[in-house]
């Protein structure tokens, strides 16, 4: 079995469950899971998560993400993207200048309030499913956070940017909400995302890729470590005579480890098996006094 982490370039037409359908017969394994959808017309970085890196599924959901999308002003449509129908169109006659000034006032937080057309459950029920039924539900808005937005090309009436966000954004409304303040409507054109976390579409591999390293038999060449999420936390060593600690997924005294290094608490750190195989995600507990299991990633 097959255990860490393949970053895949969706391409358009496949859901993210589609592309965990054609990962599980490329690698012949069942325990596979992404971190989080992407739109079936959008394209870029989905991060599968393969055997024990599934446990990473929803530290990574959690991570920053950056998108290229290109917004086209003067149209609306219900699915707040130009793959719906569309609900009005109007003449754009705001200025370079004007819309420049819009975009960049969104850097920071704001209140969105999640689209029909979206996996987000509601009594149970994804909202896509209900939209399909022609029902409109009341939506809460949610704070998001506009890390960086930056404009990359303006060929009115459409617009290319670069949106860094944090979890839960939907650049399709982002499109909408800036067409709206706009007072012409805007939809999302086209959408990218080129980043999650540290992970960039540079190193991404498209399915053909994928199945093509597979068929040479160098397919774990494609499969980063489960580690290498963790990459920034320091690491601690549990000692040689209490390495069974870890197989147990137990806590850890300070002394109990290598370096009898206490950190911050709260601060994770990586804590590996004597031999330097990593073995979980760890966090000082203060009023525990030893460092209690965020995460185990045995194999």
């Amino acid at each position: 079995m097959y255990h860490g982490i393949v970053i895949v370039h969706k391409e358009k037409g496949f859901t993210s469950h589609d592309v965990v359908a054609k990962m599980r017969g490329i690698c012949g394994q069942k325990k596979i899971g992404h971190t989080g959808t992407l739109d079936p017309e959008a394209t870029g970085v989905l991060p599968v998560c393969l055997g024990s890196g599934t446990r990473l599924c929803d530290m990574l959901t959690e991570r920053d993400k950056e998108y290229v999308a290109e917004l086209r002003l003067g149209v609306e449509t219900d699915t707040q993207d130009m793959t719906g129908t569309v609900l009005s169109a109007h003449p754009v006659e705001v200025g370079g200048e004007q819309v420049r000034e819009t975009i960049l006032s969104f850097q920071g937080s704001y209140m969105q309030t999640p689209p029909m057309y979206s996996a987000l459950k509601i009594n149970g029920k994804k909202l896509y499913e209900l939209a399909r039924e022609g029902k409109e539900v009341e939506r809460q808005a949610r704070e998001v956070q506009i890390r960086e937005i930056e404009i990359l090309d303006i060929c009115l009436p459409v617009v290319r940017l670069r949106v860094v966000c944090s979890k839960g954004t939907y650049i399709r409304t982002l499109c909408a909400d800036i067409g709206q303040r706009l007072d012409c409507g805007g939809a999302m054109e086209s959408l990218t995302r080129t980043r999650v976390g540290n992970f960039s579409l540079a190193e991404a591999y498209t399915l053909t890729q994928l199945q093509g390293l597979r068929d040479q038999g160098r397919l774990s060449r494609a499969i980063l470590p489960v580690e290498s999420v963790f990459e920034n936390c320091p690491v601690l060593h549990v000692r040689y005579d209490l390495a069974r600690l870890l197989e147990n997924g137990n806590a850890l005294t300070v002394e109990q480890t290598a370096e009898k290094e206490r950190y911050a608490p709260g601060r994770w750190v990586r804590v590996c098996r004597p031999d330097n195989r990593f073995a979980g995600i760890y966090a000082y507990d203060e009023e525990k006094g030893r460092y209690q299991p965020v995460k185990m990633f045995l194999e």
